[in-house]
């Protein structure tokens, strides 16, 4: 029992503390919130691209073409060897007849009488797959992989797309990591700044609880449970904003860029705030315990 009542007694100084410095709690209170919101933001932005870059190297694929003559028991057998490597995520195969085909329906499409000049099909020895990777970044790999296969005649890759696919995810994730960084180490700083302006109010009153005896524990949690609801609610009032002006967002590119939505899609809001939700929490609850315990470590000596 008085370990409970030491607890409830902390937090209720905890609230005081933060209803005698109203304007520095709110100070603290919108430091976070922005420093929350902006990196909200540009998580939500990152994932986005993250997911949009995702989608683009899942469209991005290898082409297999292989030697003239060989049979289709043979070219199986390649396209099962290529299969079960864990670098692949799917395979198509295209007959000659598909790709003859695809070809007409492209080029030929508004001169079908062309097309119809070729008695025989020109693409007689293009039969192919279409080999689609788990990862962008070990395309360079499988296609030396490939080409040394007996019977593979010639491999088709993008080593452009490849490159500028796998550049954009290190400079997000880059980009990410050095901003996130920098506005974590101005919050703790202002919320400290804040725990050591109570702690300045309340001096004598902790001097009078160090003569009687209260332990380190006693003084100092109170500036810490304070830190932390300021964190915490600091972390809320960004999110409410962001569910709505990303709901909002969302919304607006559907039914104004159908072209673009119809390319890709951007992740869905439910699918963010299982990210975004506990990760701003604890951002939030974080700054303000590391920031209160830094103030109260520097500034009470019990």
């Amino acid at each position: 029992m008085k370990k409970r009542g030491s607890f409830f007694y902390c937090l209720g100084q905890g609230f005081k503390g933060i209803s005698r410095n109203k304007f520095f709690f709110f100070a603290s209170v919108a430091t976070i919130a922005v420093c929350v919101l902006l990196i909200g933001l540009f998580v939500s932005v990152t994932l986005n691209i993250n997911y949009i870059v995702k989608q683009v190297e899942n469209s991005v694929c290898v082409t297999v073409f292989f030697n003239e003559g060989l049979s289709e028991e043979e070219i199986t057998a390649i396209g099962d060897e290529i299969g079960s490597w864990e670098e692949v995520s799917s395979m198509e195969y295209v007959s000659a007849e598909e790709a003859w085909e695809n070809y007409k329906e492209r080029y030929f499409s508004d001169y079908p009488e062309l097309a119809e000049g070729f008695s025989d099909n020109p693409l007689a020895n293009s039969a192919s797959y279409d080999v689609y990777l788990t990862d962008i970044t070990t395309q360079s790999a499988v296609v030396a992989r490939i080409e040394a296969i007996e019977g593979v005649r010639q491999v088709n890759a993008s080593e452009v797309t490849a490159g500028v696919l796998s550049d954009v995810g290190k400079i997000v994730g880059i980009a990410s990591i050095v901003l996130i960084a920098v506005l974590l180490a101005v919050s703790i700083f202002l919320i400290t700044n804040t725990i050591i302006t109570g702690i300045a109010v309340r001096k004598e009153e902790i001097k009078i609880m160090k003569y009687v005896g209260a332990t380190d524990f006693f003084v100092k949690s109170p500036f810490v449970f304070e830190g932390i609801v300021i964190g915490i609610i600091g972390a809320i009032i960004p999110l409410v904003g962001i569910f709505f002006a990303y709901r909002a967002f969302t919304t607006f590119m559907v039914e104004q860029f159908q072209i673009v939505s119809g390319t890709f899609s951007m992740i869905s809001l439910r699918e963010i705030f299982i990210i975004l939700g506990p990760l701003s929490l604890i951002i939030g609850a974080g700054i303000g315990f590391i920031g209160s315990m830094i103030a109260t470590g520097r500034h009470i000596k019990v």
